[in-house]
């Protein structure tokens, strides 16, 4: 049985999707399972109205607690999804649950599947200079009969910017993924959906490096365990800073915002 869902994503001003939403860190989060996500962001498929879409962590809630200007584009999202253990512990203490880890690894293709089904591609845009060709590669062995529409790496300057929003028009993609990092990612979407012409722009963080092959997936049980920061820290070193003093000062921000401090 399919869960009953709005004709297109709503906009955040209105709650009119299943699950009660909840307000972590001041950013207010979608209570939906894995089904329930796949089927709101299907509705916006054929509507050309770029539908913003953010999947959020630990990491970006740690940045958005410091940057109310930040925290405003993440509230303005058409769709605020889960993703990690840490944003999932900050609910617990709320006393709610999300119904699902919705990391973007595992979504993405899942959405990107939907997009067949109704003739849609998808314009890959971010990382370095031949990571979105591999990524793209890779979606479409994972997903068959993806159209890729096309592709752009994520350094150009804000002059090209136009340029850039007119490749992405001109390709007529259903879905941009863009993969710039929190909070590039979102701050780019939030400033150039209303000039863009595709039904939906997701932002997917380290997406295309993990699709490209230059980032490896924890392990399963690692996943399952709730650990899965271990294995990119060991992976890349360089992000001890938000793993090893992010996550502690993530957990004292979340009590915080339980027992009603700031933000």
């Amino acid at each position: 049985m399919r869960t009953e869902v709005s004709s297109r994503i709503p906009p955040r001003s209105k709650a009119a999707r299943p699950g009660e939403p909840i307000h972590l860190l001041g950013v207010r989060f979608d209570l939906l399972s894995r089904e329930q996500a796949l089927e709101a962001l299907e509705a916006g498929f054929g509507r050309k109205e770029a539908r913003k879409v953010y999947i959020v962590n630990a990491h970006t809630l740690n940045l958005a607690w410091k940057d109310p200007g930040f925290r405003r584009i993440l509230n303005d999202a058409d769709l605020l999804l889960n993703d990690g253990s840490g944003v999932g512990l900050a609910a617990r203490l709320q006393g709610r649950r999300f119904p699902a880890n919705l990391v973007g690894t595992d979504l993405i293709p899942l959405v990107c599947a939907r997009a067949v089904s109704r003739g849609g591609g998808v314009f890959l845009l971010g990382g370095r200079a031949g990571v979105p060709e591999k990524a793209a590669k890779r979606l479409q062995e994972r997903v068959p009969g993806l159209e890729i529409r096309g592709f752009r790496h994520g350094y150009f300057s804000k002059p090209e910017t136009e340029d850039v929003i007119r490749q992405i028009n001109g390709s007529q993609a259903s879905i941009l993924l863009v993969a710039f990092g929190n909070p590039l990612q979102e701050t780019w979407i939030h400033d150039n959906a209303p000039r863009l012409h595709c039904d939906l722009c997701i932002g997917v963080g380290g997406l295309f490096d993990h699709l490209a092959g230059r980032l490896r997936r924890a392990p399963r049980w690692m996943r399952r365990a709730g650990i899965e920061w271990v294995h990119i820290l060991m992976n890349q070193p360089h992000k001890w800073r938000r793993y090893l003093l992010g996550n502690p000062l993530f957990v004292i921000r979340a009590i915080r915002d339980r027992l009603g401090g700031r933000p």
